[in-house]
């Protein structure tokens, strides 16, 4: 799962969980903590010998937490699947897509439902490379810029996982 915190994504995985004992990935770093649940939305959290105390408030649809923690508060907001997918799409829709990336990767677990292209094949700003299922929507991504398709990594049908390369394009 991804989660923001001000401006800065972070990458978080849960890797262990025994009782209070967590093992936890953050941006590739790995940290052992242990964590409790105090009153009053306190969590204490040890980490290396040292103790701190979180207070967490979260909004009403549980995704969004101010977290006060050494008398700095932080917003945080957890970004599931699908939060990841309507950011992407609303991104795209505003015209915020940037300068189109060199490969295409499926922005969560998804299908493979249609490709357009295939290598060699020309392609102009707007065109469309494939569509992907997820979460049963159909989308269809299109690149930001002219570009050719140098190898399409996928077959219609395919079952893919989040960040998986797609297609390889030469800007």
């Amino acid at each position: 799962m991804e989660i923001q915190v001000g401006d800065k994504m972070m990458e978080v995985t849960l890797l262990n969980k025994e009782g209070n004992h967590v093992k936890v990935e953050l941006d590739g770093k790995v940290y052992d903590v242990d964590v409790c649940m105090l009153e009053n939305n306190v969590c204490s959290i040890i980490h290396k010998g040292n103790s701190y105390n979180a207070e967490l408030t979260k909004d009403e649809e549980g995704k969004h937490y101010h977290v006060n923690l050494n008398y700095s508060v932080y917003d945080i907001d957890m970004l599931d699947s699908q939060a990841k997918y309507m950011r992407m799409r609303r991104n795209k829709a505003a015209g915020n897509a940037g300068a189109q990336a060199d490969t295409i990767t499926a922005p969560m677990p998804c299908k493979i439902v249609k490709i357009f292209v295939k290598p060699g094949d020309e392609l102009k700003a707007g065109d469309s490379v494939l569509t992907m299922e997820a979460m049963k929507m159909q989308s269809n991504y299109k690149v930001a810029d002219d570009c050719t398709v140098k190898k399409v990594l996928v077959n219609e049908g395919d079952s893919v996982m989040a960040n998986a390369a797609l297609v390889k394009l030469d800007i």
